[in-house]
């Protein structure tokens, strides 16, 4: 929630700015509904809403909001300018600019979706009377990120945590892919039983480092369907004591650091163990998109974007 505080911090010191959000989109679109940008006194501070000359349409329009409150701007992304801009055709997008006021209800709504892992955030764009943004924390998992409403008097936003990965193994692999995960914007916990790999002070402060066995860790982390797991651990043998126990929580993705051969000897071994071969045929061995990655690093950017195929499907 990082462009929320931001706006939040804007708004409060009065600084001016603007945040844009793209509430409706048809067709092919560069964006999806909800991303969202924030403009301050000179410019673009953080996020993006397609680019190019879409963006700077975005940031005259924050301008005029500075005087007559919200703003929507409506683009045809049509083949010429598409092609100009490298961006996907025949979409439309239409994008909400409000200006950041020093109005204490409105900071407060800001500051609420800021601090909170859900919620919904509802914007009056008619400000005839004044600005109005409320926040409650209610939430709505099958809502959209972001709606305009048909009179286009309202903007209706469903904040929802982003998908958890746990990786298992806080080793140069896992620690890689961890960092990897967390920058593709998933929340990241790290597992390992030796405190001095999960270290909290070796990964940034967003990320929930656990220093503890498997069987201690998993009550704490009561994983779900929603979340997905990663083992990257020191051996077969602690490999396959998590696995043993992670596939049958019922995670949406498990993937396995490992050959195909690692997959073999551990899957026999977990089936004479009672695990059920429907359980662990769903693991993914090896982890990660088949790019010939090899460095810790490369390794990490092929399972992020395994991740990130994973969440985009699953949505």
């Amino acid at each position: 929630m990082t462009i929320w505080r931001a706006a939040a911090r804007l708004a409060r010191a009065g600084a001016g700015g603007a945040l844009a959000t793209v509430a409706r989109t048809t067709g092919s679109t560069p964006v999806p509904v909800g991303t969202k940008m924030l403009v301050g006194p000179a410019g673009r501070l953080e996020g993006s809403v397609g680019g190019g000359c879409v963006e700077a349409d975005v940031l005259e329009a924050a301008r005029a909001a500075a005087a007559v409150g919200p703003v929507i701007r409506t683009h045809h992304l049509n083949a010429d300018l598409a092609g100009d801009l490298g961006l996907s055709c025949g979409g439309t997008v239409e994008i909400v600019v409000e200006p950041l006021v020093q109005q204490e209800a409105y900071v407060a709504a800001l500051e609420a979706a800021a601090a909170a892992e859900q919620g919904t955030l509802t914007t009056a764009l008619d400000w005839s009377h004044g600005p109005h943004k409320q926040f409650s924390s209610a939430a709505d998992p099958e809502g959209p990120a972001a709606a305009l409403s048909e009179d286009r008097h309202t903007l209706v936003e469903h904040l929802l945590p982003a998908p958890r990965v746990v990786v298992f193994g806080a080793g140069h692999v896992g620690s890689a892919i961890a960092n990897a995960a967390a920058v593709a914007g998933f929340r990241v916990v790290i597992v390992d039983d030796r405190p001095e790999f999960a270290d909290p002070e070796r990964f940034p402060r967003a990320m929930r480092v656990v220093a503890a066995s498997v069987d201690a860790a998993l009550p704490q982390l009561a994983i779900a369907p929603q979340d997905a797991v990663v083992i990257a651990t020191r051996g077969h043998r602690h490999d396959a004591a998590i696995l043993e126990r992670v596939a049958l929580t019922g995670t949406g993705y498990v993937g396995l650091l490992g050959s195909r051969r690692k997959q073999a000897v551990i899957t026999k071994a977990l089936q004479q163990a009672g695990v059920p071969v429907e359980a662990l045929k769903r693991v993914r061995v090896p982890v990660g998109l088949a790019i010939g990655a090899e460095t810790p690093e490369e390794i990490a950017v092929s399972v992020a974007a395994e991740l990130i195929a994973w969440r985009r499907r699953a949505r």
